[in-house]
C-alpha cells in the first residue's frame, strides 16, 4: 500500500494504513492492542517499533511479522470496503468513539461502521430477545421500538431473527434511528433472512462491528458482541428470552456496566 486509500477518513487524525496493519495482525486482542498503543503512543509507532521492543511487550512472532509484512490482499480488501460511501473505521482514541463503550474492559480497538455514523452520538436503548418469539412477543418488541424511536431514542440490537429484527423494523417504521451490532464483518448480511433489513439499516441506520471485512459469522463472536450492544446503550429491554440465552447475557452485562 504505497498510496493511502481514499476512505473518507480525512476528518480523523490517524494513520489508516498503520491502523489496518495493527487491527488485521493475528494475536492482537483489545488488551494487547491497548497496551501497545499505551507503550508507543499511536498505531504508526507500534508498527514502526523494533522487534525487540515489541517482543518485550509480549507480542508473538506471528503478530510482529504481520506488522512488518502484512497480508496485502487482506489490507486491500479492508481498504476497498472503506473506500465505499458510508463506510468508516473509528479507532478507540478518535473523536466520536462512544465514551461509554470505551470505558468497558476489552473495548474494541476500533469500530467498523456502515451507514449513519452520527447515530453513535445519540442516546440509545437496546432491545433484545428470542430468535423464535411468539407473535405477541414480536409485536410487543416492534411496538416498543416504534414508540421509543418516536421519542428520540436510537434502538440498538443485534440483527438476529426474531425480537432483534422486530426492534430494528419498529424503529425504522417510526422514522427513527437504529444501530445493528454484528457478530461478523460489516460486509456480511447475516442472517441471510435479514438481508433486505440489513440494506435498510445501512441506508437509514448504522451497522457496527468490531470485526474487519471478510470475517465470517463465527459462533463465539455473538456472545462477544453482546457487550457492545449493552455498552452502547443507556439501558436494555429484554422481550421473551430463554433462561440460557444471549439476550440474558446482554442483560447481565448491562447490570454489570
Amino acid at each position: 500500500m504505497n498510496e493511502s486509500p481514499s476512505t473518507g477518513q480525512t476528518d480523523l487524525d490517524f494513520d489508516l494504513e498503520a491502523w489496518l496493519r495493527l487491527l488485521l495482525a493475528p494475536g492482537i486482542t483489545p488488551s494487547r492492542g491497548l497496551a501497545a498503543l499505551g507503550a508507543f503512543g499511536n498505531a504508526a509507532a507500534v508498527i514502526g517499533a523494533g522487534r525487540s521492543a515489541l517482543v518485550a511487550l509480549g507480542l508473538g512472532a506471528d503478530t510482529i511479522n504481520a506488522f512488518k509484512s502484512p497480508d496485502m490482499p487482506l489490507l486491500h480488501r479492508a481498504s476497498a470496503w472503506l473506500s465505499r460511501p458510508g463506510n468508516a473505521l473509528l479507532p478507540i482514541h478518535a473523536p466520536g468513539y462512544p465514551a461509554r463503550l470505551g470505558e468497558l474492559p476489552g473495548a474494541p480497538l476500533a469500530l467498523w461502521l456502515s451507514g449513519q455514523a452520527a447515530l453513535l452520538a445519540e442516546p440509545q436503548l437496546a432491545i433484545v430477545g428470542s430468535r423464535n418469539p411468539t407473535h405477541a412477543g414480536r409485536a410487543t418488541a416492534q411496538a416498543f421500538a416504534s414508540h421509543l424511536a418516536s421519542a428520540g431514542l436510537v434502538i440498538t440490537s443485534g440483527l438476529a431473527e426474531g425480537i432483534d429484527a422486530a426492534a430494528h423494523v419498529g424503529a425504522l417504521a417510526a422514522g427513527g434511528g437504529t444501530v445493528a451490532v454484528l457478530g461478523c464483518g460489516p460486509d456480511h448480511a447475516y442472517p441471510a433472512a435479514n438481508a433486505a433489513l440489513t440494506a435498510r439499516i445501512v441506508e437509514h441506520g448504522l451497522l457496527v462491528s468490531e470485526y474487519p471485512p471478510g470475517t465470517p459469522p463465527l459462533k463465539h463472536h455473538f456472545p462477544a458482541r453482546n457487550r457492545l450492544i449493552s455498552g452502547l446503550a443507556l439501558g436494555v429491554l429484554v422481550v421473551e428470552a430463554a433462561v440460557r440465552s444471549g439476550s440474558l447475557i446482554t442483560a447481565r452485562l448491562a447490570g454489570e456496566q
